[in-house]
């Protein structure tokens, strides 16, 4: 497993990515699954992670509160590879978590990923950005801020969200911060995504 593969998981799992393990920890299968729009992002993955993969995307039909959705995404082979960041990622119980070590783990790369996965623009008004990170809880959140803060002085706060009589959290990152993010995932970020980032043009290759 090549350094791009690495930052790549790190990056899906701090968004919709899924670890999955049968056997107490012993090999782990990461899980990737998007809608159909984002069909382009799911193929990309594949060709990067495909050494782990016997069974190309597909694209499978999915009921939630009665409406139709399709998915698309792929399994990676069940492989002590993933061991490490199932270790990481997941406590005892088998849910997910913001890893002690994220600052070690949070490099350019993994933060584009992470933001193609889970993050937009805020508004057409805003020049500040969200990542959707409703799976995490607060406490783990403050690692994950003080991870960006200490390594790459990015400023972020913690937006509250109310849903289904939970209170989730999304991370945000103010207008005062955009040139300083946009310069961490610019070299990394894919063209499909360039809508993400509001009126901002990605350089030309």
């Amino acid at each position: 497993m090549n350094k791009e593969m690495k930052d790549i998981i790190v990056g899906t799992l701090l968004g919709d990515g899924m670890l999955e393990t049968q056997n107490g920890g012993r090999t782990y299968r990461l899980k990737i699954e998007h809608s159909i729009e984002q069909k382009e992002y799911v193929d990309w993955l594949y060709e990067k992670l495909k050494d782990f993969v016997l069974t190309p995307p597909k694209r499978r039909l999915r009921i939630e509160n009665g409406k139709k959705q399709w998915r698309y995404g792929f399994n990676t082979l069940s492989v002590g590879n993933f061991r490490f960041f199932g270790q990481q990622f997941y406590d005892k119980n088998g849910k997910k978590r913001i890893p002690k070590i994220i600052k070690k783990l949070l490099t350019p790369r993994a933060i584009a990923v992470w933001f193609m996965d889970d993050g937009s623009i805020k508004s057409r008004r805003h020049r500040g950005f969200v990542i959707h990170t409703l799976g995490f809880t607060k406490k783990d959140l403050k690692i994950l801020q003080k991870a960006l803060k200490e390594k790459y002085g990015l400023k972020t706060y913690l937006h509250r969200q109310n849903k289904y009589q939970k209170t989730r959290w999304r991370l945000y990152i103010p207008g005062s911060q955009r040139e300083k993010f946009l310069q961490l995932i610019r070299p990394y970020l894919l063209p499909q995504f360039q809508y993400k980032l509001g009126p901002t043009q990605l350089p030309k290759q």
